[in-house]
């Protein structure tokens, strides 16, 4: 698991998402096709560490990944196109992403096996070979005094691995292929990772977990720097998994002033959209769930989770919550008090860049980018968050709402809320983290195993604070969303504000 560590693919990503955003600070420079030619050099050259083969291959992976950062779909490899193709058209103010999302960079892929068992130097040829018992296709044979696997007998059931006493046989298997929950990255005709669009559902569990930094996502970081730089009215949402992700001392206060340094006008929490949802789902549940009118209410926070259940088990919509998610519905509050403002959600989701442009629902979000990209401007513009205070902090949200940042905290606030309103009312919960487990309670639920329940839905297992776009450890983070939930001033939305909400 690549998720938070320091490695030389996210230094390497950092530095391309900022000079993506300084483009951005001069995107109406004459010199701007020329200042992207020369980034593939300044990134890649004699005085940098070297991880390829050659400078040549690492600068065309950078070349792909810039246009990625500047929200360009990757070149095609047998057509002779520009580094700067298509770059006019993305010079622009607003610009929502261009599905897919997720993209393997081909230059960068390994072409990893897919999946494989291999004996390794530790067999011992022991008399009792337990790998050859246990085989039920007798791929297995000692050759020179060691076990050997017949590759074309094997049906990778892993049973020798499992039986070896000395853990000789290595199970391969390709990392971002492992982490998708869904089934969607296969090979292509050269053997390298291929995302099957049709079934991915853009978590970015893929893209972090790909040792050699293949799968990359697109990026608004160039134009909403560009937006930024040009001023106007633009209004920040934060989502309640910042802390802890830009230092260690960080406080909101250090955030809300280095956002108003880089051109936004106001800040708001993420957590207070989350505070409407979780007073709108705790009514639901009473007045859906346990009336019996449905059999179990899915929450709708997570958009992978929500897309899983639309794409793979679609009989299952109308037990989908059709409460707004906390992005959709802090957005909205914004919209109210700031009519003509352009709505950035910042947070540690990959998908909810598509969430931000689908069409069903109005998001009324301009852009979305993440803690990593956001760390990328601030470092464009030279902006330490330690030199900065704010005279206030954010609106103030609960803890409940806060905690919708962790695995079981959404379920844990709206089954709060059903308590402080409807005391005698019991909420039976479950939830499920990592997509290939949030399959398998779906598959539950259908089979009405799951009757009477909320089910809390997360594509990354850890919650929010394990999003693809986070910049630190899972448990670091969970550490660090614990202390700000339990800090909060007010622990549950009131039942005013719920009868404020009910009409």
């Amino acid at each position: 698991m690549l998720r938070g560590l320091d490695t030389p693919i996210r230094a390497i990503r950092r530095q391309v998402f900022t000079e993506a955003a300084k483009l951005g600070l001069k995107a109406n420079s004459e010199t701007l096709l020329d200042d992207m030619e020369e980034i593939p050099y300044k990134i890649v050259n004699e005085d940098t560490e070297q991880y390829r083969e050659s400078v040549y291959r690492s600068r065309a992976i950078v070349r792909e990944r810039l246009r990625l950062a500047m929200g360009l779909s990757l070149r095609p490899e047998d057509k002779p196109i520009p580094l700067t193709a298509g770059v006019d058209a993305s010079n622009i103010s607003e610009k929502y992403y261009e599905p897919p999302l997720m993209q393997v960079i081909p230059s960068a892929c390994d072409a990893c096996e897919e999946r494989g068992y291999e004996v390794s130097n530790m067999c011992r040829g022991c008399l009792a070979h337990p790998c050859m018992e246990v085989c039920p296709r007798g791929a297995i044979s000692m050759v020179d005094g060691h076990s050997h696997i017949d590759q074309e007998k094997c049906i990778k059931c892993g049973k020798c691995k499992s039986a070896c006493p000395y853990d000789a046989i290595s199970k391969k298997e390709r990392p971002c292929q492992a982490a998708c929950g869904v089934g969607a990255i296969g090979s292509d005709r050269m053997g390298r990772a291929k995302i099957d669009n049709d079934k991915c559902v853009s978590c970015g569990m893929c893209m972090v977990n790909c040792p050699f930094g293949a799968i990359s996502d697109k990026s608004q970081v160039f134009q909403l720097m560009r937006t930024l730089s040009e001023g106007g009215e633009i209004v920040a949402e934060i989502a309640p998994a910042f802390v802890g992700q830009f230092g260690d001392n960080i406080t909101p206060r250090n955030i809300k002033a280095a956002l108003q340094e880089l051109g936004f006008k106001e800040v708001y929490e993420v957590a207070l959209g989350a505070d409407i949802g979780a007073i709108a789902e705790a009514h639901h549940y009473v007045e859906k769930v346990e009336t019996g009118e449905l059999p179990f209410l899915l929450t709708s926070c997570c958009p992978s989770w929500s897309m899983l259940a639309k794409k793979y088990f679609p009989d299952l919509i109308d037990q989908i919550s059709q409460e707004l998610t906390p992005m959709v519905a802090t957005a909205r509050t914004i919209k109210k008090e700031h009519p003509n403002a352009r709505v950035v959600f910042i947070g540690p989701c990959a998908a909810k860049k598509l969430e931000a442009s689908r069409r069903t629902v109005r998001s009324d979000v301009d852009f979305v980018v993440t803690y990593e990209e956001l760390q990328a401007m601030f470092d464009a513009k030279e902006i330490d968050l330690t030199k900065y205070e704010a005279e206030s902090s954010f609106h103030n949200a609960t803890g409940a709402g806060r905690g919708y940042a962790c695995a079981g905290g959404v379920a844990q606030a709206i089954e709060n809320c059903v308590h402080e309103y409807y005391p005698d009312v019991d909420v039976h919960v479950e939830h499920a983290e990592g997509l290939a487990e949030c399959k398998k309670t779906l598959m539950l639920a259908k089979a009405g195993r799951m009757n009477g329940c909320l089910i809390e839905g997360m594509g990354c297992p850890g919650g929010c604070i394990a999003g693809a776009g986070t910049n630190i450890p899972v448990e670091k983070a969970k550490k660090a969303l614990a202390n700000f939930v339990k800090n909060s001033s007010t622990p549950l939305p009131s039942k005013e504000l719920a009868e404020i909400e009910l009409k």
